[in-house]
């Protein structure tokens, strides 16, 4: 499966990079580095995500990265 990156969602990863970047600017790219991992493991794997509660439909789902 392709995990397609909205232009909202790589805007976001950008702001997010920056946000930590901004006080960690060693950590940024590893915190960007560990998303990009996740969004290619629901490529490689799409279930193994948990489902979306709020839309209760099966074929979307979500995987959480903690900091």
């Amino acid at each position: 499966m392709k995990v397609h990156w909205t232009d909202r969602a790589k805007t976001r990863l950008k702001l997010i990079h920056d946000y930590i970047a901004h006080d960690a600017p060693l950590v940024a790219p590893q915190v960007i580095g560990r998303l990009l991992t996740r969004s290619r493991q629901i490529g490689e794997a799409p279930y193994t995500g948990r489902q979306v509660p709020e839309y209760q439909r099966e074929d979307l789902r979500e995987v959480l990265e903690r900091p």
